[in-house]
């Protein structure tokens, strides 16, 4: 029987009612003649590519053929080639805000602000006494808006000058009592992003102050975090809250919000000590559009595939211990999607050919439940067999054990002992695949049983487990498997041989 191995993260309130992990695993819907419907991928590797100031990387833009980077205190500007230039000094801690209208480079650091010129080369802060200070900054038809930290109001500059502030070029979001937490501007409306509403604004050109509400563009549907709101695929989308709860990822539908997170996911995300620090960017690669929330406190880093609908977990590995993914910001430059450390000063591309971060170990792991929805009834079962339809024969060169050797994790043989670099048996040259299975719903695992992924070439390997023992006292059980090896991972599908028995 096929086992369902194919599917979203979805782990329950109750282990017992549903446990499929998705980390580092993401699907990839096959439409036609394909052997399955579907098949499960391993998410892009962290390719270094170069240190940037002392870190972390707090963000990153793009415009007129320079990346710009906001490390630790200082603003950098790269070239294609990526040497490096100091602009200047900014303030604070945590995630920026950037804008640029064609000539300067608006840095909203939650309050503090700084304009760069990319004609004139010069940087200066925002001193304008009128200038309130900014939380987020966007930019609409030659004016940067921006909204004013604790507050209900939402400010333009003057007319493609950041640096210059009129006082009455401001206006209040007052259908609710909220102040705001975020905005963004977006296809020309500016939405702005109360603790518990959402109002739209656009430009009517009006003499006293530019914008005007749209009319019925209210809900009642607030945002929680203000670096949880981004943009893709022509949407909006963010980490909800208003009056009655919070902890809901809405994306815009019209000008109301339509819930995209699962039970399971909200579940989880709830159950943080700290919601209001979330971060997000959005990212497409290979006809998937992602949208990457991070949970710094909680050290959590969920992902949502507008393509296929489908949550799945993106995480480090140190220590034994999954992480929140390194990735904090993003851009897209030079034709690479790249990200910046939450950590340290490294700059990275998403590189779907890379499978480690930075040469550490990427772990790869899907759970799921043996048998498929509905299908339980409750009686013992003797497993025998189970096949896992996968692409083998992806070793790789004994190089890739060397760079994972140095990177601070040891990489061990099944038995424990220290990889031994000189042998074929190195991470990815002979890559395997680890199995464990749940006989009490989730609660409690086996131990590992590995099995060969096979060596470059080996195409015909099979990858099975044989004897897998009798279900226990609730007869359920749940299988997972995982792996470590810096190696391609494709999973079609599984094929598991059982029998019932009299109890």
């Amino acid at each position: 029987m096929k086992t369902p191995i194919l599917g979203s993260a979805n782990v329950a309130r109750s282990v017992n009612a549903a446990d499929n992990r998705l980390i580092n695993l993401f699907p990839e819907i096959v439409p036609e003649a394909g052997k399955e419907p579907a098949f499960l991928q391993r998410c892009p590797g962290l390719q270094f590519v170069r240190e940037v100031g002392t870190g972390p990387i707090r963000g990153l833009w793009t415009f007129k053929g320079y990346a710009y980077v906001v490390s630790g205190t200082e603003l950098y500007k790269l070239d294609s080639a990526y040497n490096i230039t100091f602009l200047g000094n900014v303030s604070g801690t945590g995630a920026v805000s950037m804008a640029d209208n064609g000539t300067q480079l608006f840095i909203a650091c939650h309050g503090p602000s700084y304009i760069y010129n990319a004609v004139t080369n010069a940087f200066a802060q925002i001193t304008d006494p009128d200038f309130p200070g900014a939380d987020v900054v966007g930019f609409l038809d030659s004016y940067f808006v921006f909204i004013e930290p604790n507050s209900q109001k939402v400010w333009v500059t003057q007319l493609l000058d950041g640096l210059s502030i009129d006082p009455l070029d401001f206006a209040s979001a007052e259908g609710a009592p909220d102040n705001l937490i975020s905005m963004i501007v977006d296809h020309r409306e500016v939405w702005l992003f109360g603790s518990n509403s959402v109002e739209v604004w656009v430009n009517a050109g009006l003499s006293d102050f530019p914008l005007q509400r749209v009319q019925g563009a209210f809900n009642e549907i607030g945002c929680l975090a203000t670096h949880s709101v981004a943009k893709l695929d022509n949407g909006i989308f963010w980490l909800g809250s208003d009056a009655r709860g919070n902890g809901i990822v809405y994306r815009a539908e019209g000008y109301t919000g339509k819930r995209i997170s699962t039970h399971a996911i909200e579940w989880q995300i709830q159950s943080y000590g700290n919601l209001t620090d979330a971060i997000a960017y959005t990212y497409q690669q290979d006809g998937h559009s992602f949208y990457v929330l991070s949970f710094p406190t909680a050290d959590k880093t969920w992902v949502y595939d507008v393509s296929t609908g489908a949550w799945h977990e993106r995480a480090g590995f140190t220590d034994g211990q999954f992480t929140r993914h390194r990735s904090n910001c993003q851009m897209n430059f030079n034709n690479e999607i790249f990200v910046g450390d939450y950590e340290n000063s490294n700059l990275y591309t998403f590189d779907p050919t890379v499978y480690s971060d930075n040469g550490q170990i990427q772990k790869w792991l899907r759970s799921w439940r043996a048998l498929p929805t509905g299908q339980n009834n409750l009686k013992r079962t003797a497993h025998h067999t189970l096949q896992l339809d996968c692409e083998t024969g992806v070793g790789a060169a004994g190089v890739f054990g060397v760079l994972l050797a140095e990177s601070g994790d040891i990489l061990t043989t099944e038995s424990g002992e220290p990889l031994d670099l000189e042998s074929s048996t190195d991470a990815g040259v002979d890559p395997r695949v680890m199995l464990r299975w749940s006989d009490d719903g989730g609660h409690t695992w086996s131990n590992e049983h590995w099995a060969p992924l096979g060596k470059v070439g080996e195409y015909s390997q099979r990858v099975f487990w044989r004897r897998l023992g009798m279900t226990l006292k609730l007869r359920d059980r749940v299988y997972e498997v995982s792996g470590t090896d810096p190696v391609k991972i494709a999973i079609m599908g599984a094929e598991l041989i059982l029998s019932p028995t009299r109890a």
